[in-house]
């Protein structure tokens, strides 16, 4: 789904191997197949769930999602490889996902397809918030900037003085962005310890297994087209989280993450020329507004990270 990659942005996993040469061409490659991919979802997840449950396509989603991995699961050593010591965290940080995506994927169908991505686009505004309040990272003028801004790009387009435009909808929306933060900041802990190959597979085991139960109780055999949708969903939303990191691992993530503000104009088009959605002049203020919450945020100086301490050991759960 389209969902945050299990590595965070700006942040990369354990990895063996030589490290993939600096490209800028490189990454902007792997970004464009992740945007056409990730607004392939949008599209397919609203019509998969037309009809069938969210907990449904959530399940094929996972199971489907694990065929795919299937390769990269082998290249790195096999089930074996995926041993992990951090089950616990593993667990608690999925349970939230799983929730997350589910708002996602409800909130496509009850808001227009750019609406639910520019409030997707206000997670590193909770991220940091998060991140302060239990992480204890400090919160400078940049990032306080850039959370008043993306709050003020909330309220214009979800416009709660009109009655008529605040929707259920949109509640929704912000609360599965809330919920990928939360996602994000425990995945901060993940990969200190785990791959990112590690970070995909037990995403898929887990959620194939918290979903299974309502997936049952609402299960309705998918026909025609809606195999369709479903595979897109499943296979896009395994390979678009490869195509971020490959792309994270050829640049950094001042050059890869803004190339993802470009996924909210495609979404915008793809409403408008498949459900003549209309992307009016407050949306796209309240956009533009956290989009540039973003960037300011992004454009954060480096600070030099300190000398680890000798010896130091992986947490453990």
């Amino acid at each position: 789904m389209a969902m945050p990659d299990p590595q965070p942005h700006g942040q990369q996993a354990n990895s063996s191997g030589p490290a993939p040469r600096s490209s800028t061409a490189l990454a902007a490659g792997w970004m464009a197949g992740w945007l056409l991919m990730m607004t392939a979802i949008a599209v397919a997840g609203r019509e998969a769930t037309r009809e069938l449950s969210v907990f449904q396509v959530m399940l094929l989603r996972s199971l489907i999602g694990l065929v795919v991995l299937a390769p990269l699961v082998h290249a790195a050593g096999g089930l074996r490889a995926m041993r992990t010591q951090r089950l616990t965290s593993h667990g608690l940080r999925n349970v939230v996902h799983y929730a997350a995506q589910g708002g996602w994927l409800a909130a496509l169908a009850l808001i227009p397809l750019a609406q639910v991505v520019a409030l997707e686009f206000t997670m590193p505004i909770w991220t940091a918030l998060l991140a302060y309040a239990f992480l204890g990272e400090r919160l400078d003028a940049r990032k306080i900037a850039a959370i008043v801004l993306g709050i003020v790009g909330v309220v214009l387009i979800v416009r709660p003085a009109e009655g008529a435009q605040f929707s259920l909808g949109h509640v929704i929306a912000l609360a599965a962005a809330i919920g990928f933060a939360i996602s994000v900041t425990m995945v901060k802990s993940l990969t200190r310890t785990d791959t990112a190959t590690q970070l995909m597979f037990w995403m898929l085991v887990l959620q194939s297994v918290i979903g299974m139960v309502p997936a049952l109780a609402h299960w309705q055999t998918p026909v025609g087209m809606q195999w369709v949708w479903i595979l897109v969903v499943g296979v896009c939303g395994t390979c678009s989280h490869y195509c971020m990191a490959r792309a994270m691992a050829h640049a950094e993530a001042t050059v890869v993450v803004p190339m993802d503000f470009l996924r909210l104009p495609l979404t915008a088009l793809a409403g408008w020329a498949l459900y003549a959605e209309r992307f009016d002049l407050a949306t796209m203020i309240g956009a533009a507004l956290i989009l540039s919450g973003n960037a300011i945020n992004l454009s954060a100086p480096r600070v030099a990270p300190k000398t680890a301490p000798k010896a130091a050991r992986p947490p453990q759960d």
